[in-house]
């Protein structure tokens, strides 16, 4: 049986992560507390943000800055969006 969480991101109860994706302690936090849904959709944002930045996943400044979109990403803040985003709401 799949194990399920409050996702704190789409705030519904949804299967958990199986595990932590990534080290470290950031990782457990987010297997406790987002879901596999969410972290696909993060995935797929973090895909689309490090094509359009340019992102160098070498350059410490530009993780740095891909892990405080991530953050505010989980926590529904106000995150960086492509280019020409525009809501649907």
């Amino acid at each position: 049986m799949t194990k399920k969480i409050l996702c704190k991101k789409l705030n519904e109860e949804l299967p958990a992560l199986q595990i932590p994706p990534m080290p470290g302690p950031k990782g457990i936090e987010l297997m406790e507390s987002i879901s596999e849904k969410a972290w696909d959709q993060w995935r797929s944002h973090q895909t689309t943000l490090i094509n359009e930045k340019h992102l160098d996943m070498s350059d410490v400044k530009d993780r740095e800055w891909l892990l405080i979109q991530m953050d505010k990403f989980f926590n529904n803040e106000d995150y960086e969006k492509p280019s020409g985003f525009k809501s649907l709401t």
